[in-house]
């Protein structure tokens, strides 16, 4: 990677220059990456928080002290919220897909949807109907996960994932879960309505090591464990990654020059600048090939499939990277939040 961060130029919707760069599409595809999905999880397909509580009951007590839980009872009811939903001329903001999609789960319920939830399990690792019995089967009716054998457990996981399950073994699912909400993927919404393009300030071991931790499977429930540092490495550059890629998939959705668009390409290119930052450090074959993907791309209006083709790419190459030992990425130390930045 010998090109110069300051070489590659960012052309914002044709008028507008937020930064500059230059982005060229990688033709380079990965396969058993499962297909990118904006919302958080089918209805038809969410069996309800109190199953996962039969065997979680300690992430479920922790889930309990989240907004992620409270945006049940209180989202609808702030003052930002009505604004919103009145700028949009929405009558309800528990009564519409744009609000729905991001801030509540929802189950089909005596079949018709229902809201059953703020931001719960399922909004995050998927709704479970399918992947569920996979999940919880440690290879046979009397056997305990501490039983389980490693052949059967790799199998395990790998089938919930081909199933929908955003299983944590694999780092990118999950942050990729985050940034479909956290990215928001609604101009109108933005435009029109006056919400956030996104959580700037979202970066995902700030975001998921603090109150929404819930490491507890290592000790059977009894400790919510933090997460080593060979973790959090990976975290953090796999978080990196997943970012330009939601940031991207924003941009392609632009129609005009606007808030919407000039927030996301900002995005985009601040998650691509950290990313060279990363690459400096780590000299990854991995973030190489993400950083290829997007070295002359235009992010102008029109460009719709080429930007979504870039997104493809960075997200097969965090998908990979998630694989990666994490002691490998001793050079992003410096840039790892301290835990008391953690949200």
């Amino acid at each position: 990677m010998n090109r110069s961060r300051n070489h590659w130029r960012l052309t914002l919707l044709v008028a507008v220059a937020l930064i500059s760069t230059s982005w060229l599409v990688a033709a380079d595809t990965r396969d058993g990456v499962p297909e990118f999905t904006p919302r958080q999880c089918d209805p038809a397909t969410v069996i309800g928080a109190d199953t996962c509580t039969k065997c979680h009951e300690s992430e479920m007590k922790q889930w309990m002290q989240t907004p992620h839980y409270r945006t049940f009872d209180t989202l609808h009811r702030t003052p930002e919220a009505k604004a919103i939903a009145d700028k949009l001329g929405l009558r309800s903001i528990k009564r519409n897909e744009t609000c729905l999609t991001c801030h509540y789960t929802q189950q089909i319920v005596n079949d018709r949807e229902r809201i059953v939830a703020g931001v719960s399990c399922e909004s995050c690792h998927g709704g479970a109907k399918d992947w569920l019995n996979f999940h919880a089967d440690y290879g046979g009716p009397n056997i305990t996960r501490e039983m389980e054998t490693d052949a059967h457990r790799k199998m395990r996981i790998e089938q919930s994932i081909s199933l929908g399950m955003n299983n944590p073994t694999n780092v990118y699912l999950v942050a990729r879960q985050c940034l479909s909400c956290h990215t928001v993927p609604d101009e109108n919404l933005v435009n029109v309505g006056g919400h956030k393009a996104g959580t700037d300030e979202f970066e995902l071991v700030t975001w998921s090591q603090g109150s929404v931790r819930h490491n507890f499977v290592r000790s059977n429930g009894a400790t919510n464990a933090a997460s080593d540092t060979n973790r959090l490495r990976l975290m953090y550059v796999v978080g990196t990654m997943a970012d330009l890629e939601a940031s991207l998939r924003a941009v392609s959705k632009a129609t005009n020059v606007s808030q919407y668009g000039q927030a996301s390409a900002a995005r985009a290119a601040r998650a691509k600048q950290r990313l060279w930052e990363i690459q400096r450090r780590v000299d990854s074959p991995i973030v190489a090939k993400a950083l290829d993907a997007v070295a002359k791309l235009q992010l102008t209006l029109g460009n719709e499939s080429a930007i979504w083709a870039a997104a493809d790419v960075v997200g097969q190459a965090a998908y990979e990277m998630a694989s990666v030992d994490g002691a490998t990425l001793a050079g992003v130390d410096p840039m790892l939040p301290a835990p008391s930045q953690y949200k």
